[in-house]
């Protein structure tokens, strides 16, 4: 115990008191701004139309120069969806290219992509066969259009068309997994088109990603114990191996053991609270929550075959300047395999920005870090070539 001397008494004293009387200031404050007499009452919302409601009206754009929109735009000769959103319609372009295939990232954008809106002017689309855009066409006209070839030729309608749209001569594009591989491809064939390509989770050589995928989960369930992994996992093995695609059986078992120690949410074992919060989007109606997974299943069924054969480290110069953020356990898509082809690939600049606390979804895990990331980064790159805002 130590003794406190006359001093120490007093002056705590007079800080208690101080104290107290902040406390008592600051309650006369909030009574006067609210009104003596008129309680607040935050009442929670009911059903989902008022949680959105809630969400949408929290995120409203109000400033001057502000964009809010949710329309189609013709792409590839069908309406495709898409949310573009805002606080100056001057501020650089940023196309999000969503990942799975059929992974969609609108219904999730609520969530991390309100302080990009601050520095950019931001774009979710849901690609052909995925979210909206599913819904609004029938499944089997568009059925035999989903090809690698004919996403690729989506993607720079899209970025051209916002291109005309917003009066750019540049525009960032950020692809997230499955999406990382549209954006490469519009990085390779319209360089001239973007400021920078920024990939998340990015796809490189297809196969290996698998394998040590399957290699980083059959470790875990040996560490583990976990009798039911290891058999589950040796019951596809070898996997990824030669030169046919996994199947989707074979896939489901990896991610499912994958997933349970954290290699596509660290320290989760899965992507269900993403999942979950589709449901709070204000951009979803309750028809297109019903249909969401399913065109998730049509997406996957019709490429995610040739997605999983993709090699893409021929790809070995890029005409634009290259910005990778990666998950530290991302084995989903494997982040260690990404860094090795971002060592070896040529752009006339780079940078690679490891997150230390994330897997495979970045931008949820820890958007902070990538609001920062964005706006140290990639902005400045715009600011260099004057597409940006006059101060």
């Amino acid at each position: 115990m130590v003794a406190h001397g006359p001093f120490e008494r007093t002056h705590a004293d007079r800080s208690a008191r101080g104290r107290f009387a902040c406390v008592g200031g600051c309650l006369a404050a909030l009574l006067l701004t609210v009104g003596v007499g008129e309680p607040v009452q935050a009442a929670g919302p009911g059903n989902r139309a008022e949680a959105t409601a809630i969400i949408a009206d929290m995120r409203r754009v109000v400033t001057d120069m502000g964009v809010e929109r949710l329309e189609t735009v013709r792409i590839g000769g069908i309406d495709q969806w898409v949310s573009i959103r805002g606080h100056d319609r001057r501020n650089p372009v940023l196309l999000m290219l969503h990942g799975g295939p059929g992974w969609v990232s609108m219904p999730t954008s609520w969530y991390f992509q309100r302080g990009w809106e601050e520095y950019f002017t931001v774009v979710q689309w849901d690609q052909r066969g995925a979210g909206k855009t599913y819904r609004a066409h029938d499944p089997g006209v568009i059925g035999p259009t989903m090809t690698l070839d004919r996403m690729v030729a989506d993607t720079e309608e899209m970025a051209d068309w916002l291109r005309r749209e917003f009066g750019k001569e540049r525009i960032f594009v950020l692809g997230h997994s499955w999406g990382s591989y549209l954006g490469l491809q519009l990085a390779r064939s319209r360089p001239e088109w973007l400021h920078a390509y920024i990939g998340i989770g990015q796809m490189t050589d297809a196969p290996e990603s698998e394998r040590r995928g399957w290699a980083f989960a059959f470790e875990q369930a040996e560490r583990d114990g976990n009798a039911s992994a290891l058999a589950e996992l040796q019951a596809i093995a070898p996997y990824a191996e030669g030169t046919e695609g996994v199947t989707l059986a074979d896939l489901m078992v990896q991610r499912r053991w994958l997933n349970h120690y954290g290699g596509m949410v660290h320290n989760r074992t899965g992507g269900q609270a993403e999942a979950a919060a589709i449901a709070l989007s204000p951009e979803y109606t309750d028809a297109d929550l019903a249909a969401v997974w399913t065109a998730n299943r049509f997406s996957m069924d019709r490429l995610l075959a040739q997605v999983l054969t993709l090699d893409l480290r021929e790809i070995d110069r890029l005409e634009v300047p290259l910005l990778l953020f990666l998950g530290r356990h991302d084995h989903n898509v494997s982040s260690s395999v990404a860094a090795e082809w971002f060592e070896q690939v040529q752009a006339p600049s780079k940078r690679l920005v490891w997150f230390e606390q994330s897997a495979h979804e970045v931008m949820n895990e820890e958007p902070g870090k990538t609001l920062v990331s964005l706006v140290q980064h990639a902005r400045p790159i715009a600011e260099r070539a004057g597409d940006v805002p006059p101060r």
